[in-house]
């Protein structure tokens, strides 16, 4: 009888993850370096936490049944659930109420961090994306809001964008709220989920989006989602109010006229700008970007949101009886690098290595030297790591886009000279080793 065969294991990612390459990460560092030092320049503290926090700590998508798997990751251990963060805002409020003695009032903290959403995928949106956060925690003093718009832009233009290219939209809590008292829609569930299809009108469009405001709605794939059950009348009164650009209040009115002083005017009011997420108390800010960019299809499509918040007065009080108020805006990462690829051509040099080849092993202790002195010079070098003859080796080197070889055989040995080859060019200079790097720089 054969032997069951064993199942190999998948080669292919989830849903929703993807393995990200050296251009982009290389792009992604150059964001990150740009918004530590807007960060530093405007008084804020580095501050990270954990991955993981108590699934009742950071609350929100939590279903009302036994596994809380309905947008976060979860698992029980010692008979508590514990999750994956799905942003960096909710563990912040359990940092605040934990350390609110020690820390300063107002607190001014960023953070960059992963972030997890147990959500179905689709393009450009996936289960796990980097994020960074900028919050003032422990002030009502909408200084803070405005100043969290400008140091935005400051970074979106540090890293290349125009002001062309991008626009804060601003909005506030506090129009929804007094949609809802006019509509006399008063349980929580319906509120949510009123609020979550609003907040996908921009990626849907109103038509769709009224599905979710209604009796729910099912997408191409054939997936249901349940709606906010509202009427027809309430949903009119809806679209009514999102099409009235008057429908500002006056923690908006008073952002604008603190906008004015930083002589800030890359912002539009649009009422239309909700925020899914159910904390917020106030002012809500969301940062789009204005050019298209090319999807996965190859067809050209507005980019969109890269990201935004606003303030939540409310969520550090959670945790006991302390009143904490609080505003924070943040940016997707990996979404911003992506738009940022398309539009700016970055110049950025791979630093490969020069690859010394080996001739013979029993000569290891030459090219050992030879490393040496090239790391010494703070020159990209190796010996060649792997095992084969010359023509290997030079395969390798040219997989790995390395700009130049080494060779260092019996020949170099006796003449005591080290030929250094081109890989752009293809020339060979016969180089004495004391002249070795000064030649390097001199081609690289």
């Amino acid at each position: 009888m054969a032997k069951d065969k064993k199942k190999k294991p998948s080669k292919e990612l989830p849903l929703g993850f993807v393995d990200r390459q050296e251009k982009e990460l290389l792009i992604r560092d150059f964001v990150i370096s740009n918004i530590k030092e807007v960060m530093i320049k405007y008084g804020f503290q580095y501050l990270e936490t954990p991955s993981f926090e108590y699934t009742d700590s950071i609350g929100k998508f939590l279903p009302d049944k036994d596994r809380p798997d309905q947008g976060v990751f979860s698992f029980k251990d010692e008979n508590k659930w514990l999750s994956l963060r799905y942003d960096l805002t909710a563990p912040l409020a359990r940092y605040v109420a934990k350390n609110y003695l020690e820390i300063p009032k107002p607190f001014k903290r960023y953070q960059l961090g992963s972030v997890w959403r147990n959500e179905k995928p689709g393009p450009g949106r996936f289960r796990e994306f980097l994020q960074f956060d900028a919050d003032y925690v422990g002030t009502k003093n909408l200084q803070a809001d405005a100043e969290l718009c400008v140091l935005i832009s400051e970074i979106l233009e540090k890293c290349g964008l125009d002001k062309t290219d991008y626009t804060v939209k601003i909005s506030s809590r506090k129009f929804t709220d007094k949609l809802f008292k006019e509509l006399n829609v008063t349980s929580q569930d319906q509120i949510s989920i009123t609020l979550r299809a609003l907040d996908k009108i921009d990626r849907l469009g109103w038509e769709e989006a009224k599905k979710l405001l209604g009796e729910g709605r099912k997408d191409n794939s054939g997936d249901y989602t349940k709606g906010a059950k509202l009427k027809e009348e309430q949903i009119k009164k809806i679209e009514d109010a999102l099409k009235n650009k008057l429908a500002n209040s006056e923690d908006v009115i008073e952002i604008i006229k603190i906008f004015k002083t930083y002589n800030f005017e890359n912002y539009k009011f649009d009422p239309s700008v909700i925020r899914g997420l159910e904390y917020y108390t106030g002012p809500i800010f969301e940062v789009n970007l204005n050019f298209e960019v090319r999807n996965s299809k190859g067809k050209n499509i507005q980019f969109g949101s890269i990201g935004g918040g606003g303030r939540y007065d409310n969520l550090v009080s959670n945790f006991g009886n302390l009143d904490c108020p609080a505003t924070g805006i943040s940016i997707g990462i990996d979404r911003l690098v992506f738009a940022l690829m398309q539009k700016k051509d970055f110049k950025i040099k791979n630093k490969r290595p020069i690859v010394i080849c080996v001739f013979d092993k029993d000569k290891i202790k030459e090219y050992v030297q030879i490393l040496t002195t090239l790391r010494a010079s703070n020159i990209s070098s190796e010996i060649y790591p792997g095992e084969g003859k010359l023509k290997k080796q030079m395969e390798y080197a040219n997989k790995i886009g390395s700009p130049a070889v080494i060779l260092y055989g019996e020949d170099e040995i006796k003449s005591g000279k080290i030929t250094l080859r081109n890989l752009v060019t293809g020339n060979e200079n016969s180089v004495k080793i004391n002249d070795l790097t000064n030649e390097i720089k001199k081609i690289f």
